[in-house]
């Protein structure tokens, strides 16, 4: 024999013949693991005549190759048998194991709720871009250059393109719907806004809103005061009540902010409506003319009506959820509590 101590391994290797799995990693670790049989030949190079060398070295390499396929043939092999083992226990008139139900987020369920009461009465859905322009954020909508809410404090502007921005209401679809399409108009607008606010347990940099517009001809505040409350029956009971304060938007005029009667019955209520019994859901109002003018709309024959609402609000309230972070966090144990919701 040339190599002694690499034939006899090859005689191991070649007359090993494991039958399970426990024997063929012990065939594994012996033959091919980090302290393999076959290592310590290759730290013996220097000991071999210098002419035998390269033939000692090809030898080596042969063996690791034949341990190499031999283990892979192997395990193939004990695979095989393995599966027929199992698949010829089987009981296939057992039932399968459930599935898991999966289920939709909590801000998905109440915006497709919000989405169908609307198109009850009519409202179709607008959808646009989130990167948006200064002049469809802001200036359509009536929101002069020095206005606050320009400031970087509340937006976030693109670094590389001028003028352009993440989207702070869903209005900038209002403007580009009045822009493209003649009245009447009856749309909502679902979808994620941004604004630069520190992230808290009521308040988040993105977040969800729909907001609605009609343009027509003859549209009044009473017009208004009946989908609001209409709205407000369909998501909250027959017997739900509003109100509407005054307040201001840039875009409206008159404004007014919503409020829905929550009651006073607990502890939680008193919470959550700050003692008054009022909670706000909204803000809306009548289309200030200079809108409909930025739009190409003459506001002397037609006129309406605007109102939008924080999804995340909605969901917080009709789940009694306490923090809106849990909303963006994507925890399982979380999200699988809503499995029995629409």
């Amino acid at each position: 024999m040339e190599f002694p101590q690499a034939e006899e391994l090859l005689k191991e290797i070649e007359g090993s013949q494991p039958q399970t799995k426990e024997e063929l990693e012990a065939f594994r670790i012996r033959f091919l693991g980090s302290k393999n049989a076959i290592k310590p030949l290759f730290a013996q190079m220097g000991k071999i005549d210098p002419e035998q060398r390269k033939s000692y070295g090809q030898f080596l390499n042969q063996l690791k190759d034949t341990a190499e396929e031999k283990y892979n043939r192997l395990k193939s092999e004990i695979e095989k048998e393995s599966d027929r083992v199992t698949a010829g226990n089987m009981d296939l008139s057992a039932p399968p194991p459930p599935l898991k139900q999966g289920s939709r987020h909590p801000v998905d369920i109440v915006m497709n709720r919000v989405i169908d009461i609307f198109k009850k009465i009519g409202f179709s859905l607008a959808e646009d871009r989130e990167i948006e322009d200064e002049w469809h954020n802001f200036t359509a909508m009536n929101t002069p250059e020095d206005h606050p809410a320009r400031d970087m404090q509340d937006t976030y502007y693109l670094r590389d393109f001028a003028g352009m921005l993440l989207r702070t209401h869903t209005s900038s679809v209002q403007a580009r719907v009045m822009t493209h399409q003649k009245p009447p108009i009856r749309i909502i607008a679902p979808g994620r806004v941004y604004r630069n606010e520190t992230i808290s347990a009521r308040s988040h940099c993105q977040f969800h809103q729909v907001e609605g517009l009609y343009i027509d001809k003859d549209v009044s505040f009473a017009d208004l005061k009946q989908t609001l409350l209409y709205y407000a029956r369909e998501m909250y009971g027959p017997e739900a009540k509003i109100r509407l304060r005054p307040s201001y938007f840039p875009f409206t005029e008159p404004s007014a902010e919503v409020d829905v009667y929550w009651g006073l019955e607990s502890e939680t209520d008193h919470r959550i409506t700050k003692g008054t019994g009022w909670l706000e859901i909204m803000g809306c109002g009548m289309v200030d003319p200079q809108v409909l003018t930025n739009c190409g709309i003459d506001p002397e024959i037609y006129s309406g009506f605007a109102f939008g609402m924080g999804i995340e609000r909605q969901a917080l309230l009709a789940y009694r959820i306490e923090d809106i972070r849990w909303l963006f966090e994507n925890d399982i144990r979380f999200l699988r509590q809503f499995h029995s919701a629409i």
